[in-house]
């Protein structure tokens, strides 16, 4: 009987010890890992897909294209679920205006889709149409929030439209309004109407 008993406790110490070596892995590779990244996922900054020369079509819900977005490569990060694009080109479809196009040397685009920032000299050109003049704008980054067709920028920012030319640092727009805000050193030229 008292063999049984050493057997026991020495079977319940094991038992215990290896309970307590496990926790111990537990919580070291808790330690360890503070970023929370699955085993085998890819490591912070890298990422997980890319594609070369492409193109997207958003729908509206009526089934209408609503924008196209292409460019030479984008490369998806799955850590933020974000994408990086070389040489974008957006192209946003108006009912009633022409369309407008903008293009940069990069882009990021977050926030579910909702955000995608512009960097590297950005362009937004839309040709004269019945319902409004030409608009070129031209800046070295801008925001652009294409479910709420509005952009903003806090960089130095120049529009032509028509003959009009406004310059300034910081600007907002809402495309759907028509509107373009100038935040700071404002410069207006308008010239006269011809005779």
């Amino acid at each position: 009987m008292h063999r049984k008993t050493v057997d026991r406790a020495r079977l319940a110490a094991l038992m215990a010890a290896g309970a307590l070596f496990a926790l111990g892995s537990f919580w070291l590779l808790h330690v360890v890992d503070r970023d929370g990244a699955a085993p085998g996922a890819p490591a912070r900054g890298e990422s997980d897909y890319f594609v070369d020369n492409f193109s997207v079509v958003r729908m509206t819900p009526a089934g209408k294209p609503a924008y196209l977005v292409s460019g030479a490569r984008l490369t998806h990060h799955p850590q933020d679920d974000s994408s990086d694009i070389e040489r974008p080109f957006v192209r946003k479809l108006n009912d009633g205006l022409a369309p407008t196009d903008m293009r940069a040397e990069r882009a990021r685009v977050d926030q579910g889709n909702s955000r995608v920032l512009l960097s590297g000299n950005v362009t937004v050109e839309r040709a004269a149409s019945a319902g409004a003049r030409q608009l070129r704008l031209t800046t070295p980054e801008l925001t652009v929030f294409p479910e709420l067709d509005r952009m903003q920028t806090d960089a130095p920012v120049e529009t032509v439209s028509g003959a009009a030319r406004l310059s300034g640092v910081g600007m907002t727009g809402d495309n759907a309004a028509r509107r373009i805000e100038i935040a700071h050193r404002l410069r207006l030229t308008y010239p006269p109407a011809p005779r």
